[in-house]
């Protein structure tokens, strides 16, 4: 998903799921993020009220959006199997936990730490160590 900013990125989470409440049909990747934002009702007001939220940060805990659009990241990534070898590494750590959204989770937590590292390198995240990491996952 490629958005120019911020309010652009919300703009989008925000009308996906209007759409999808309102049984509108919806884009592929508006279904996406639709689906997204249906695991997580703890965000529901927050994706539904277009007010800026306070301590808006990094934090992907402290952040609806950031939290949700590492979900979509994840999802995207498994689709394109890119890095090569994502897919198998999900599908190996969903044998062993059934809990897919915890799953996800877990890898999000990795692609956070990836992409903050990189930004704050001035570089593009290192796909191979980024895949090294998940495939330490138990």
């Amino acid at each position: 998903m490629f958005a120019r900013n911020r309010t652009e990125t919300r703009r989008f989470f925000h009308e996906s799921w209007r759409k999808r409440c309102a049984g509108l049909p919806l884009e592929p990747l508006e279904a996406l993020v639709a689906d997204v934002v249906a695991a997580h009702p703890e965000y529901h007001v927050q994706v539904t009220d277009k007010r800026p939220i306070e301590g808006d940060g990094a934090d992907p805990v402290g952040n609806p959006f950031l939290h949700l659009g590492l979900h979509v990241a994840l999802l995207e990534q498994l689709q394109a199997d890119r890095p090569t070898g994502i897919r198998a590494e999900f599908i190996r750590l969903k044998a062993h936990h059934p809990d897919i959204h915890q799953t996800e989770h877990r890898i999000i937590e990795i692609l956070a730490d990836a992409l903050w590292t990189a930004q704050s390198r001035g570089a593009f995240p290192d796909e191979a160590q980024y895949l090294e990491r998940i495939r330490r996952l138990d």
